[in-house]
């Protein structure tokens, strides 16, 4: 059975203290991982050719956890995976934040690349997060469209 972690959360990502801590409470005695896959994103300072000097989040509370649930398990029946991590950061954040935290294990490393790559391409192009950028010029404006999921 693999064991799924999903958080949403408004603290700054601490990327390594997370993979420790899960790695510790839940794979310390599975000897049969011989990988782990990990992908972290950060908020850049431009979209669309414009300096970006903020990003606020937005949810929906128990629907975007179920929904990224939901891309989990369509891509772990695919890839069979020991473990997977996802932290999604939602409220304000800066250029060079974290915003993402995507990690799979698994006993093999294609295994596990494909995983925490499915899973990550899964969040940017379908989990209901609202994003609204404050530009260097002092505008707002929504982000109007995920990114678009490569894999036909």
């Amino acid at each position: 059975m693999t064991i799924i972690q999903i958080q949403i959360e408004t603290s700054p990502i601490a990327t390594w203290q997370l993979l420790d801590e899960f790695e510790q409470e839940h794979l310390t005695d599975n000897h049969l991982i011989g990988a782990c896959s990990v992908f972290t994103g950060k908020m850049r300072s431009s979209n669309h050719n414009d300096e970006v000097i903020a990003m606020t989040l937005e949810h929906y509370p128990g629907m975007t956890e179920q929904q990224i649930r939901t891309q989990v398990d369509t891509v772990i029946a695919e890839y069979p995976v020991d473990a997977c991590l996802v932290h999604h950061r939602v409220g304000e954040v800066t250029p060079g934040d974290s915003l993402v935290l995507c990690a799979t294990w698994s006993a093999h490393r294609a295994q596990s690349f494909r995983a925490c790559e499915e899973i990550f391409e899964a969040l940017k192009s379908t989990a209901p997060f609202w994003k609204k950028e404050t530009l260097a010029n002092g505008d707002t404006r929504w982000v109007e469209s995920n990114t678009k999921n490569p894999r036909p």
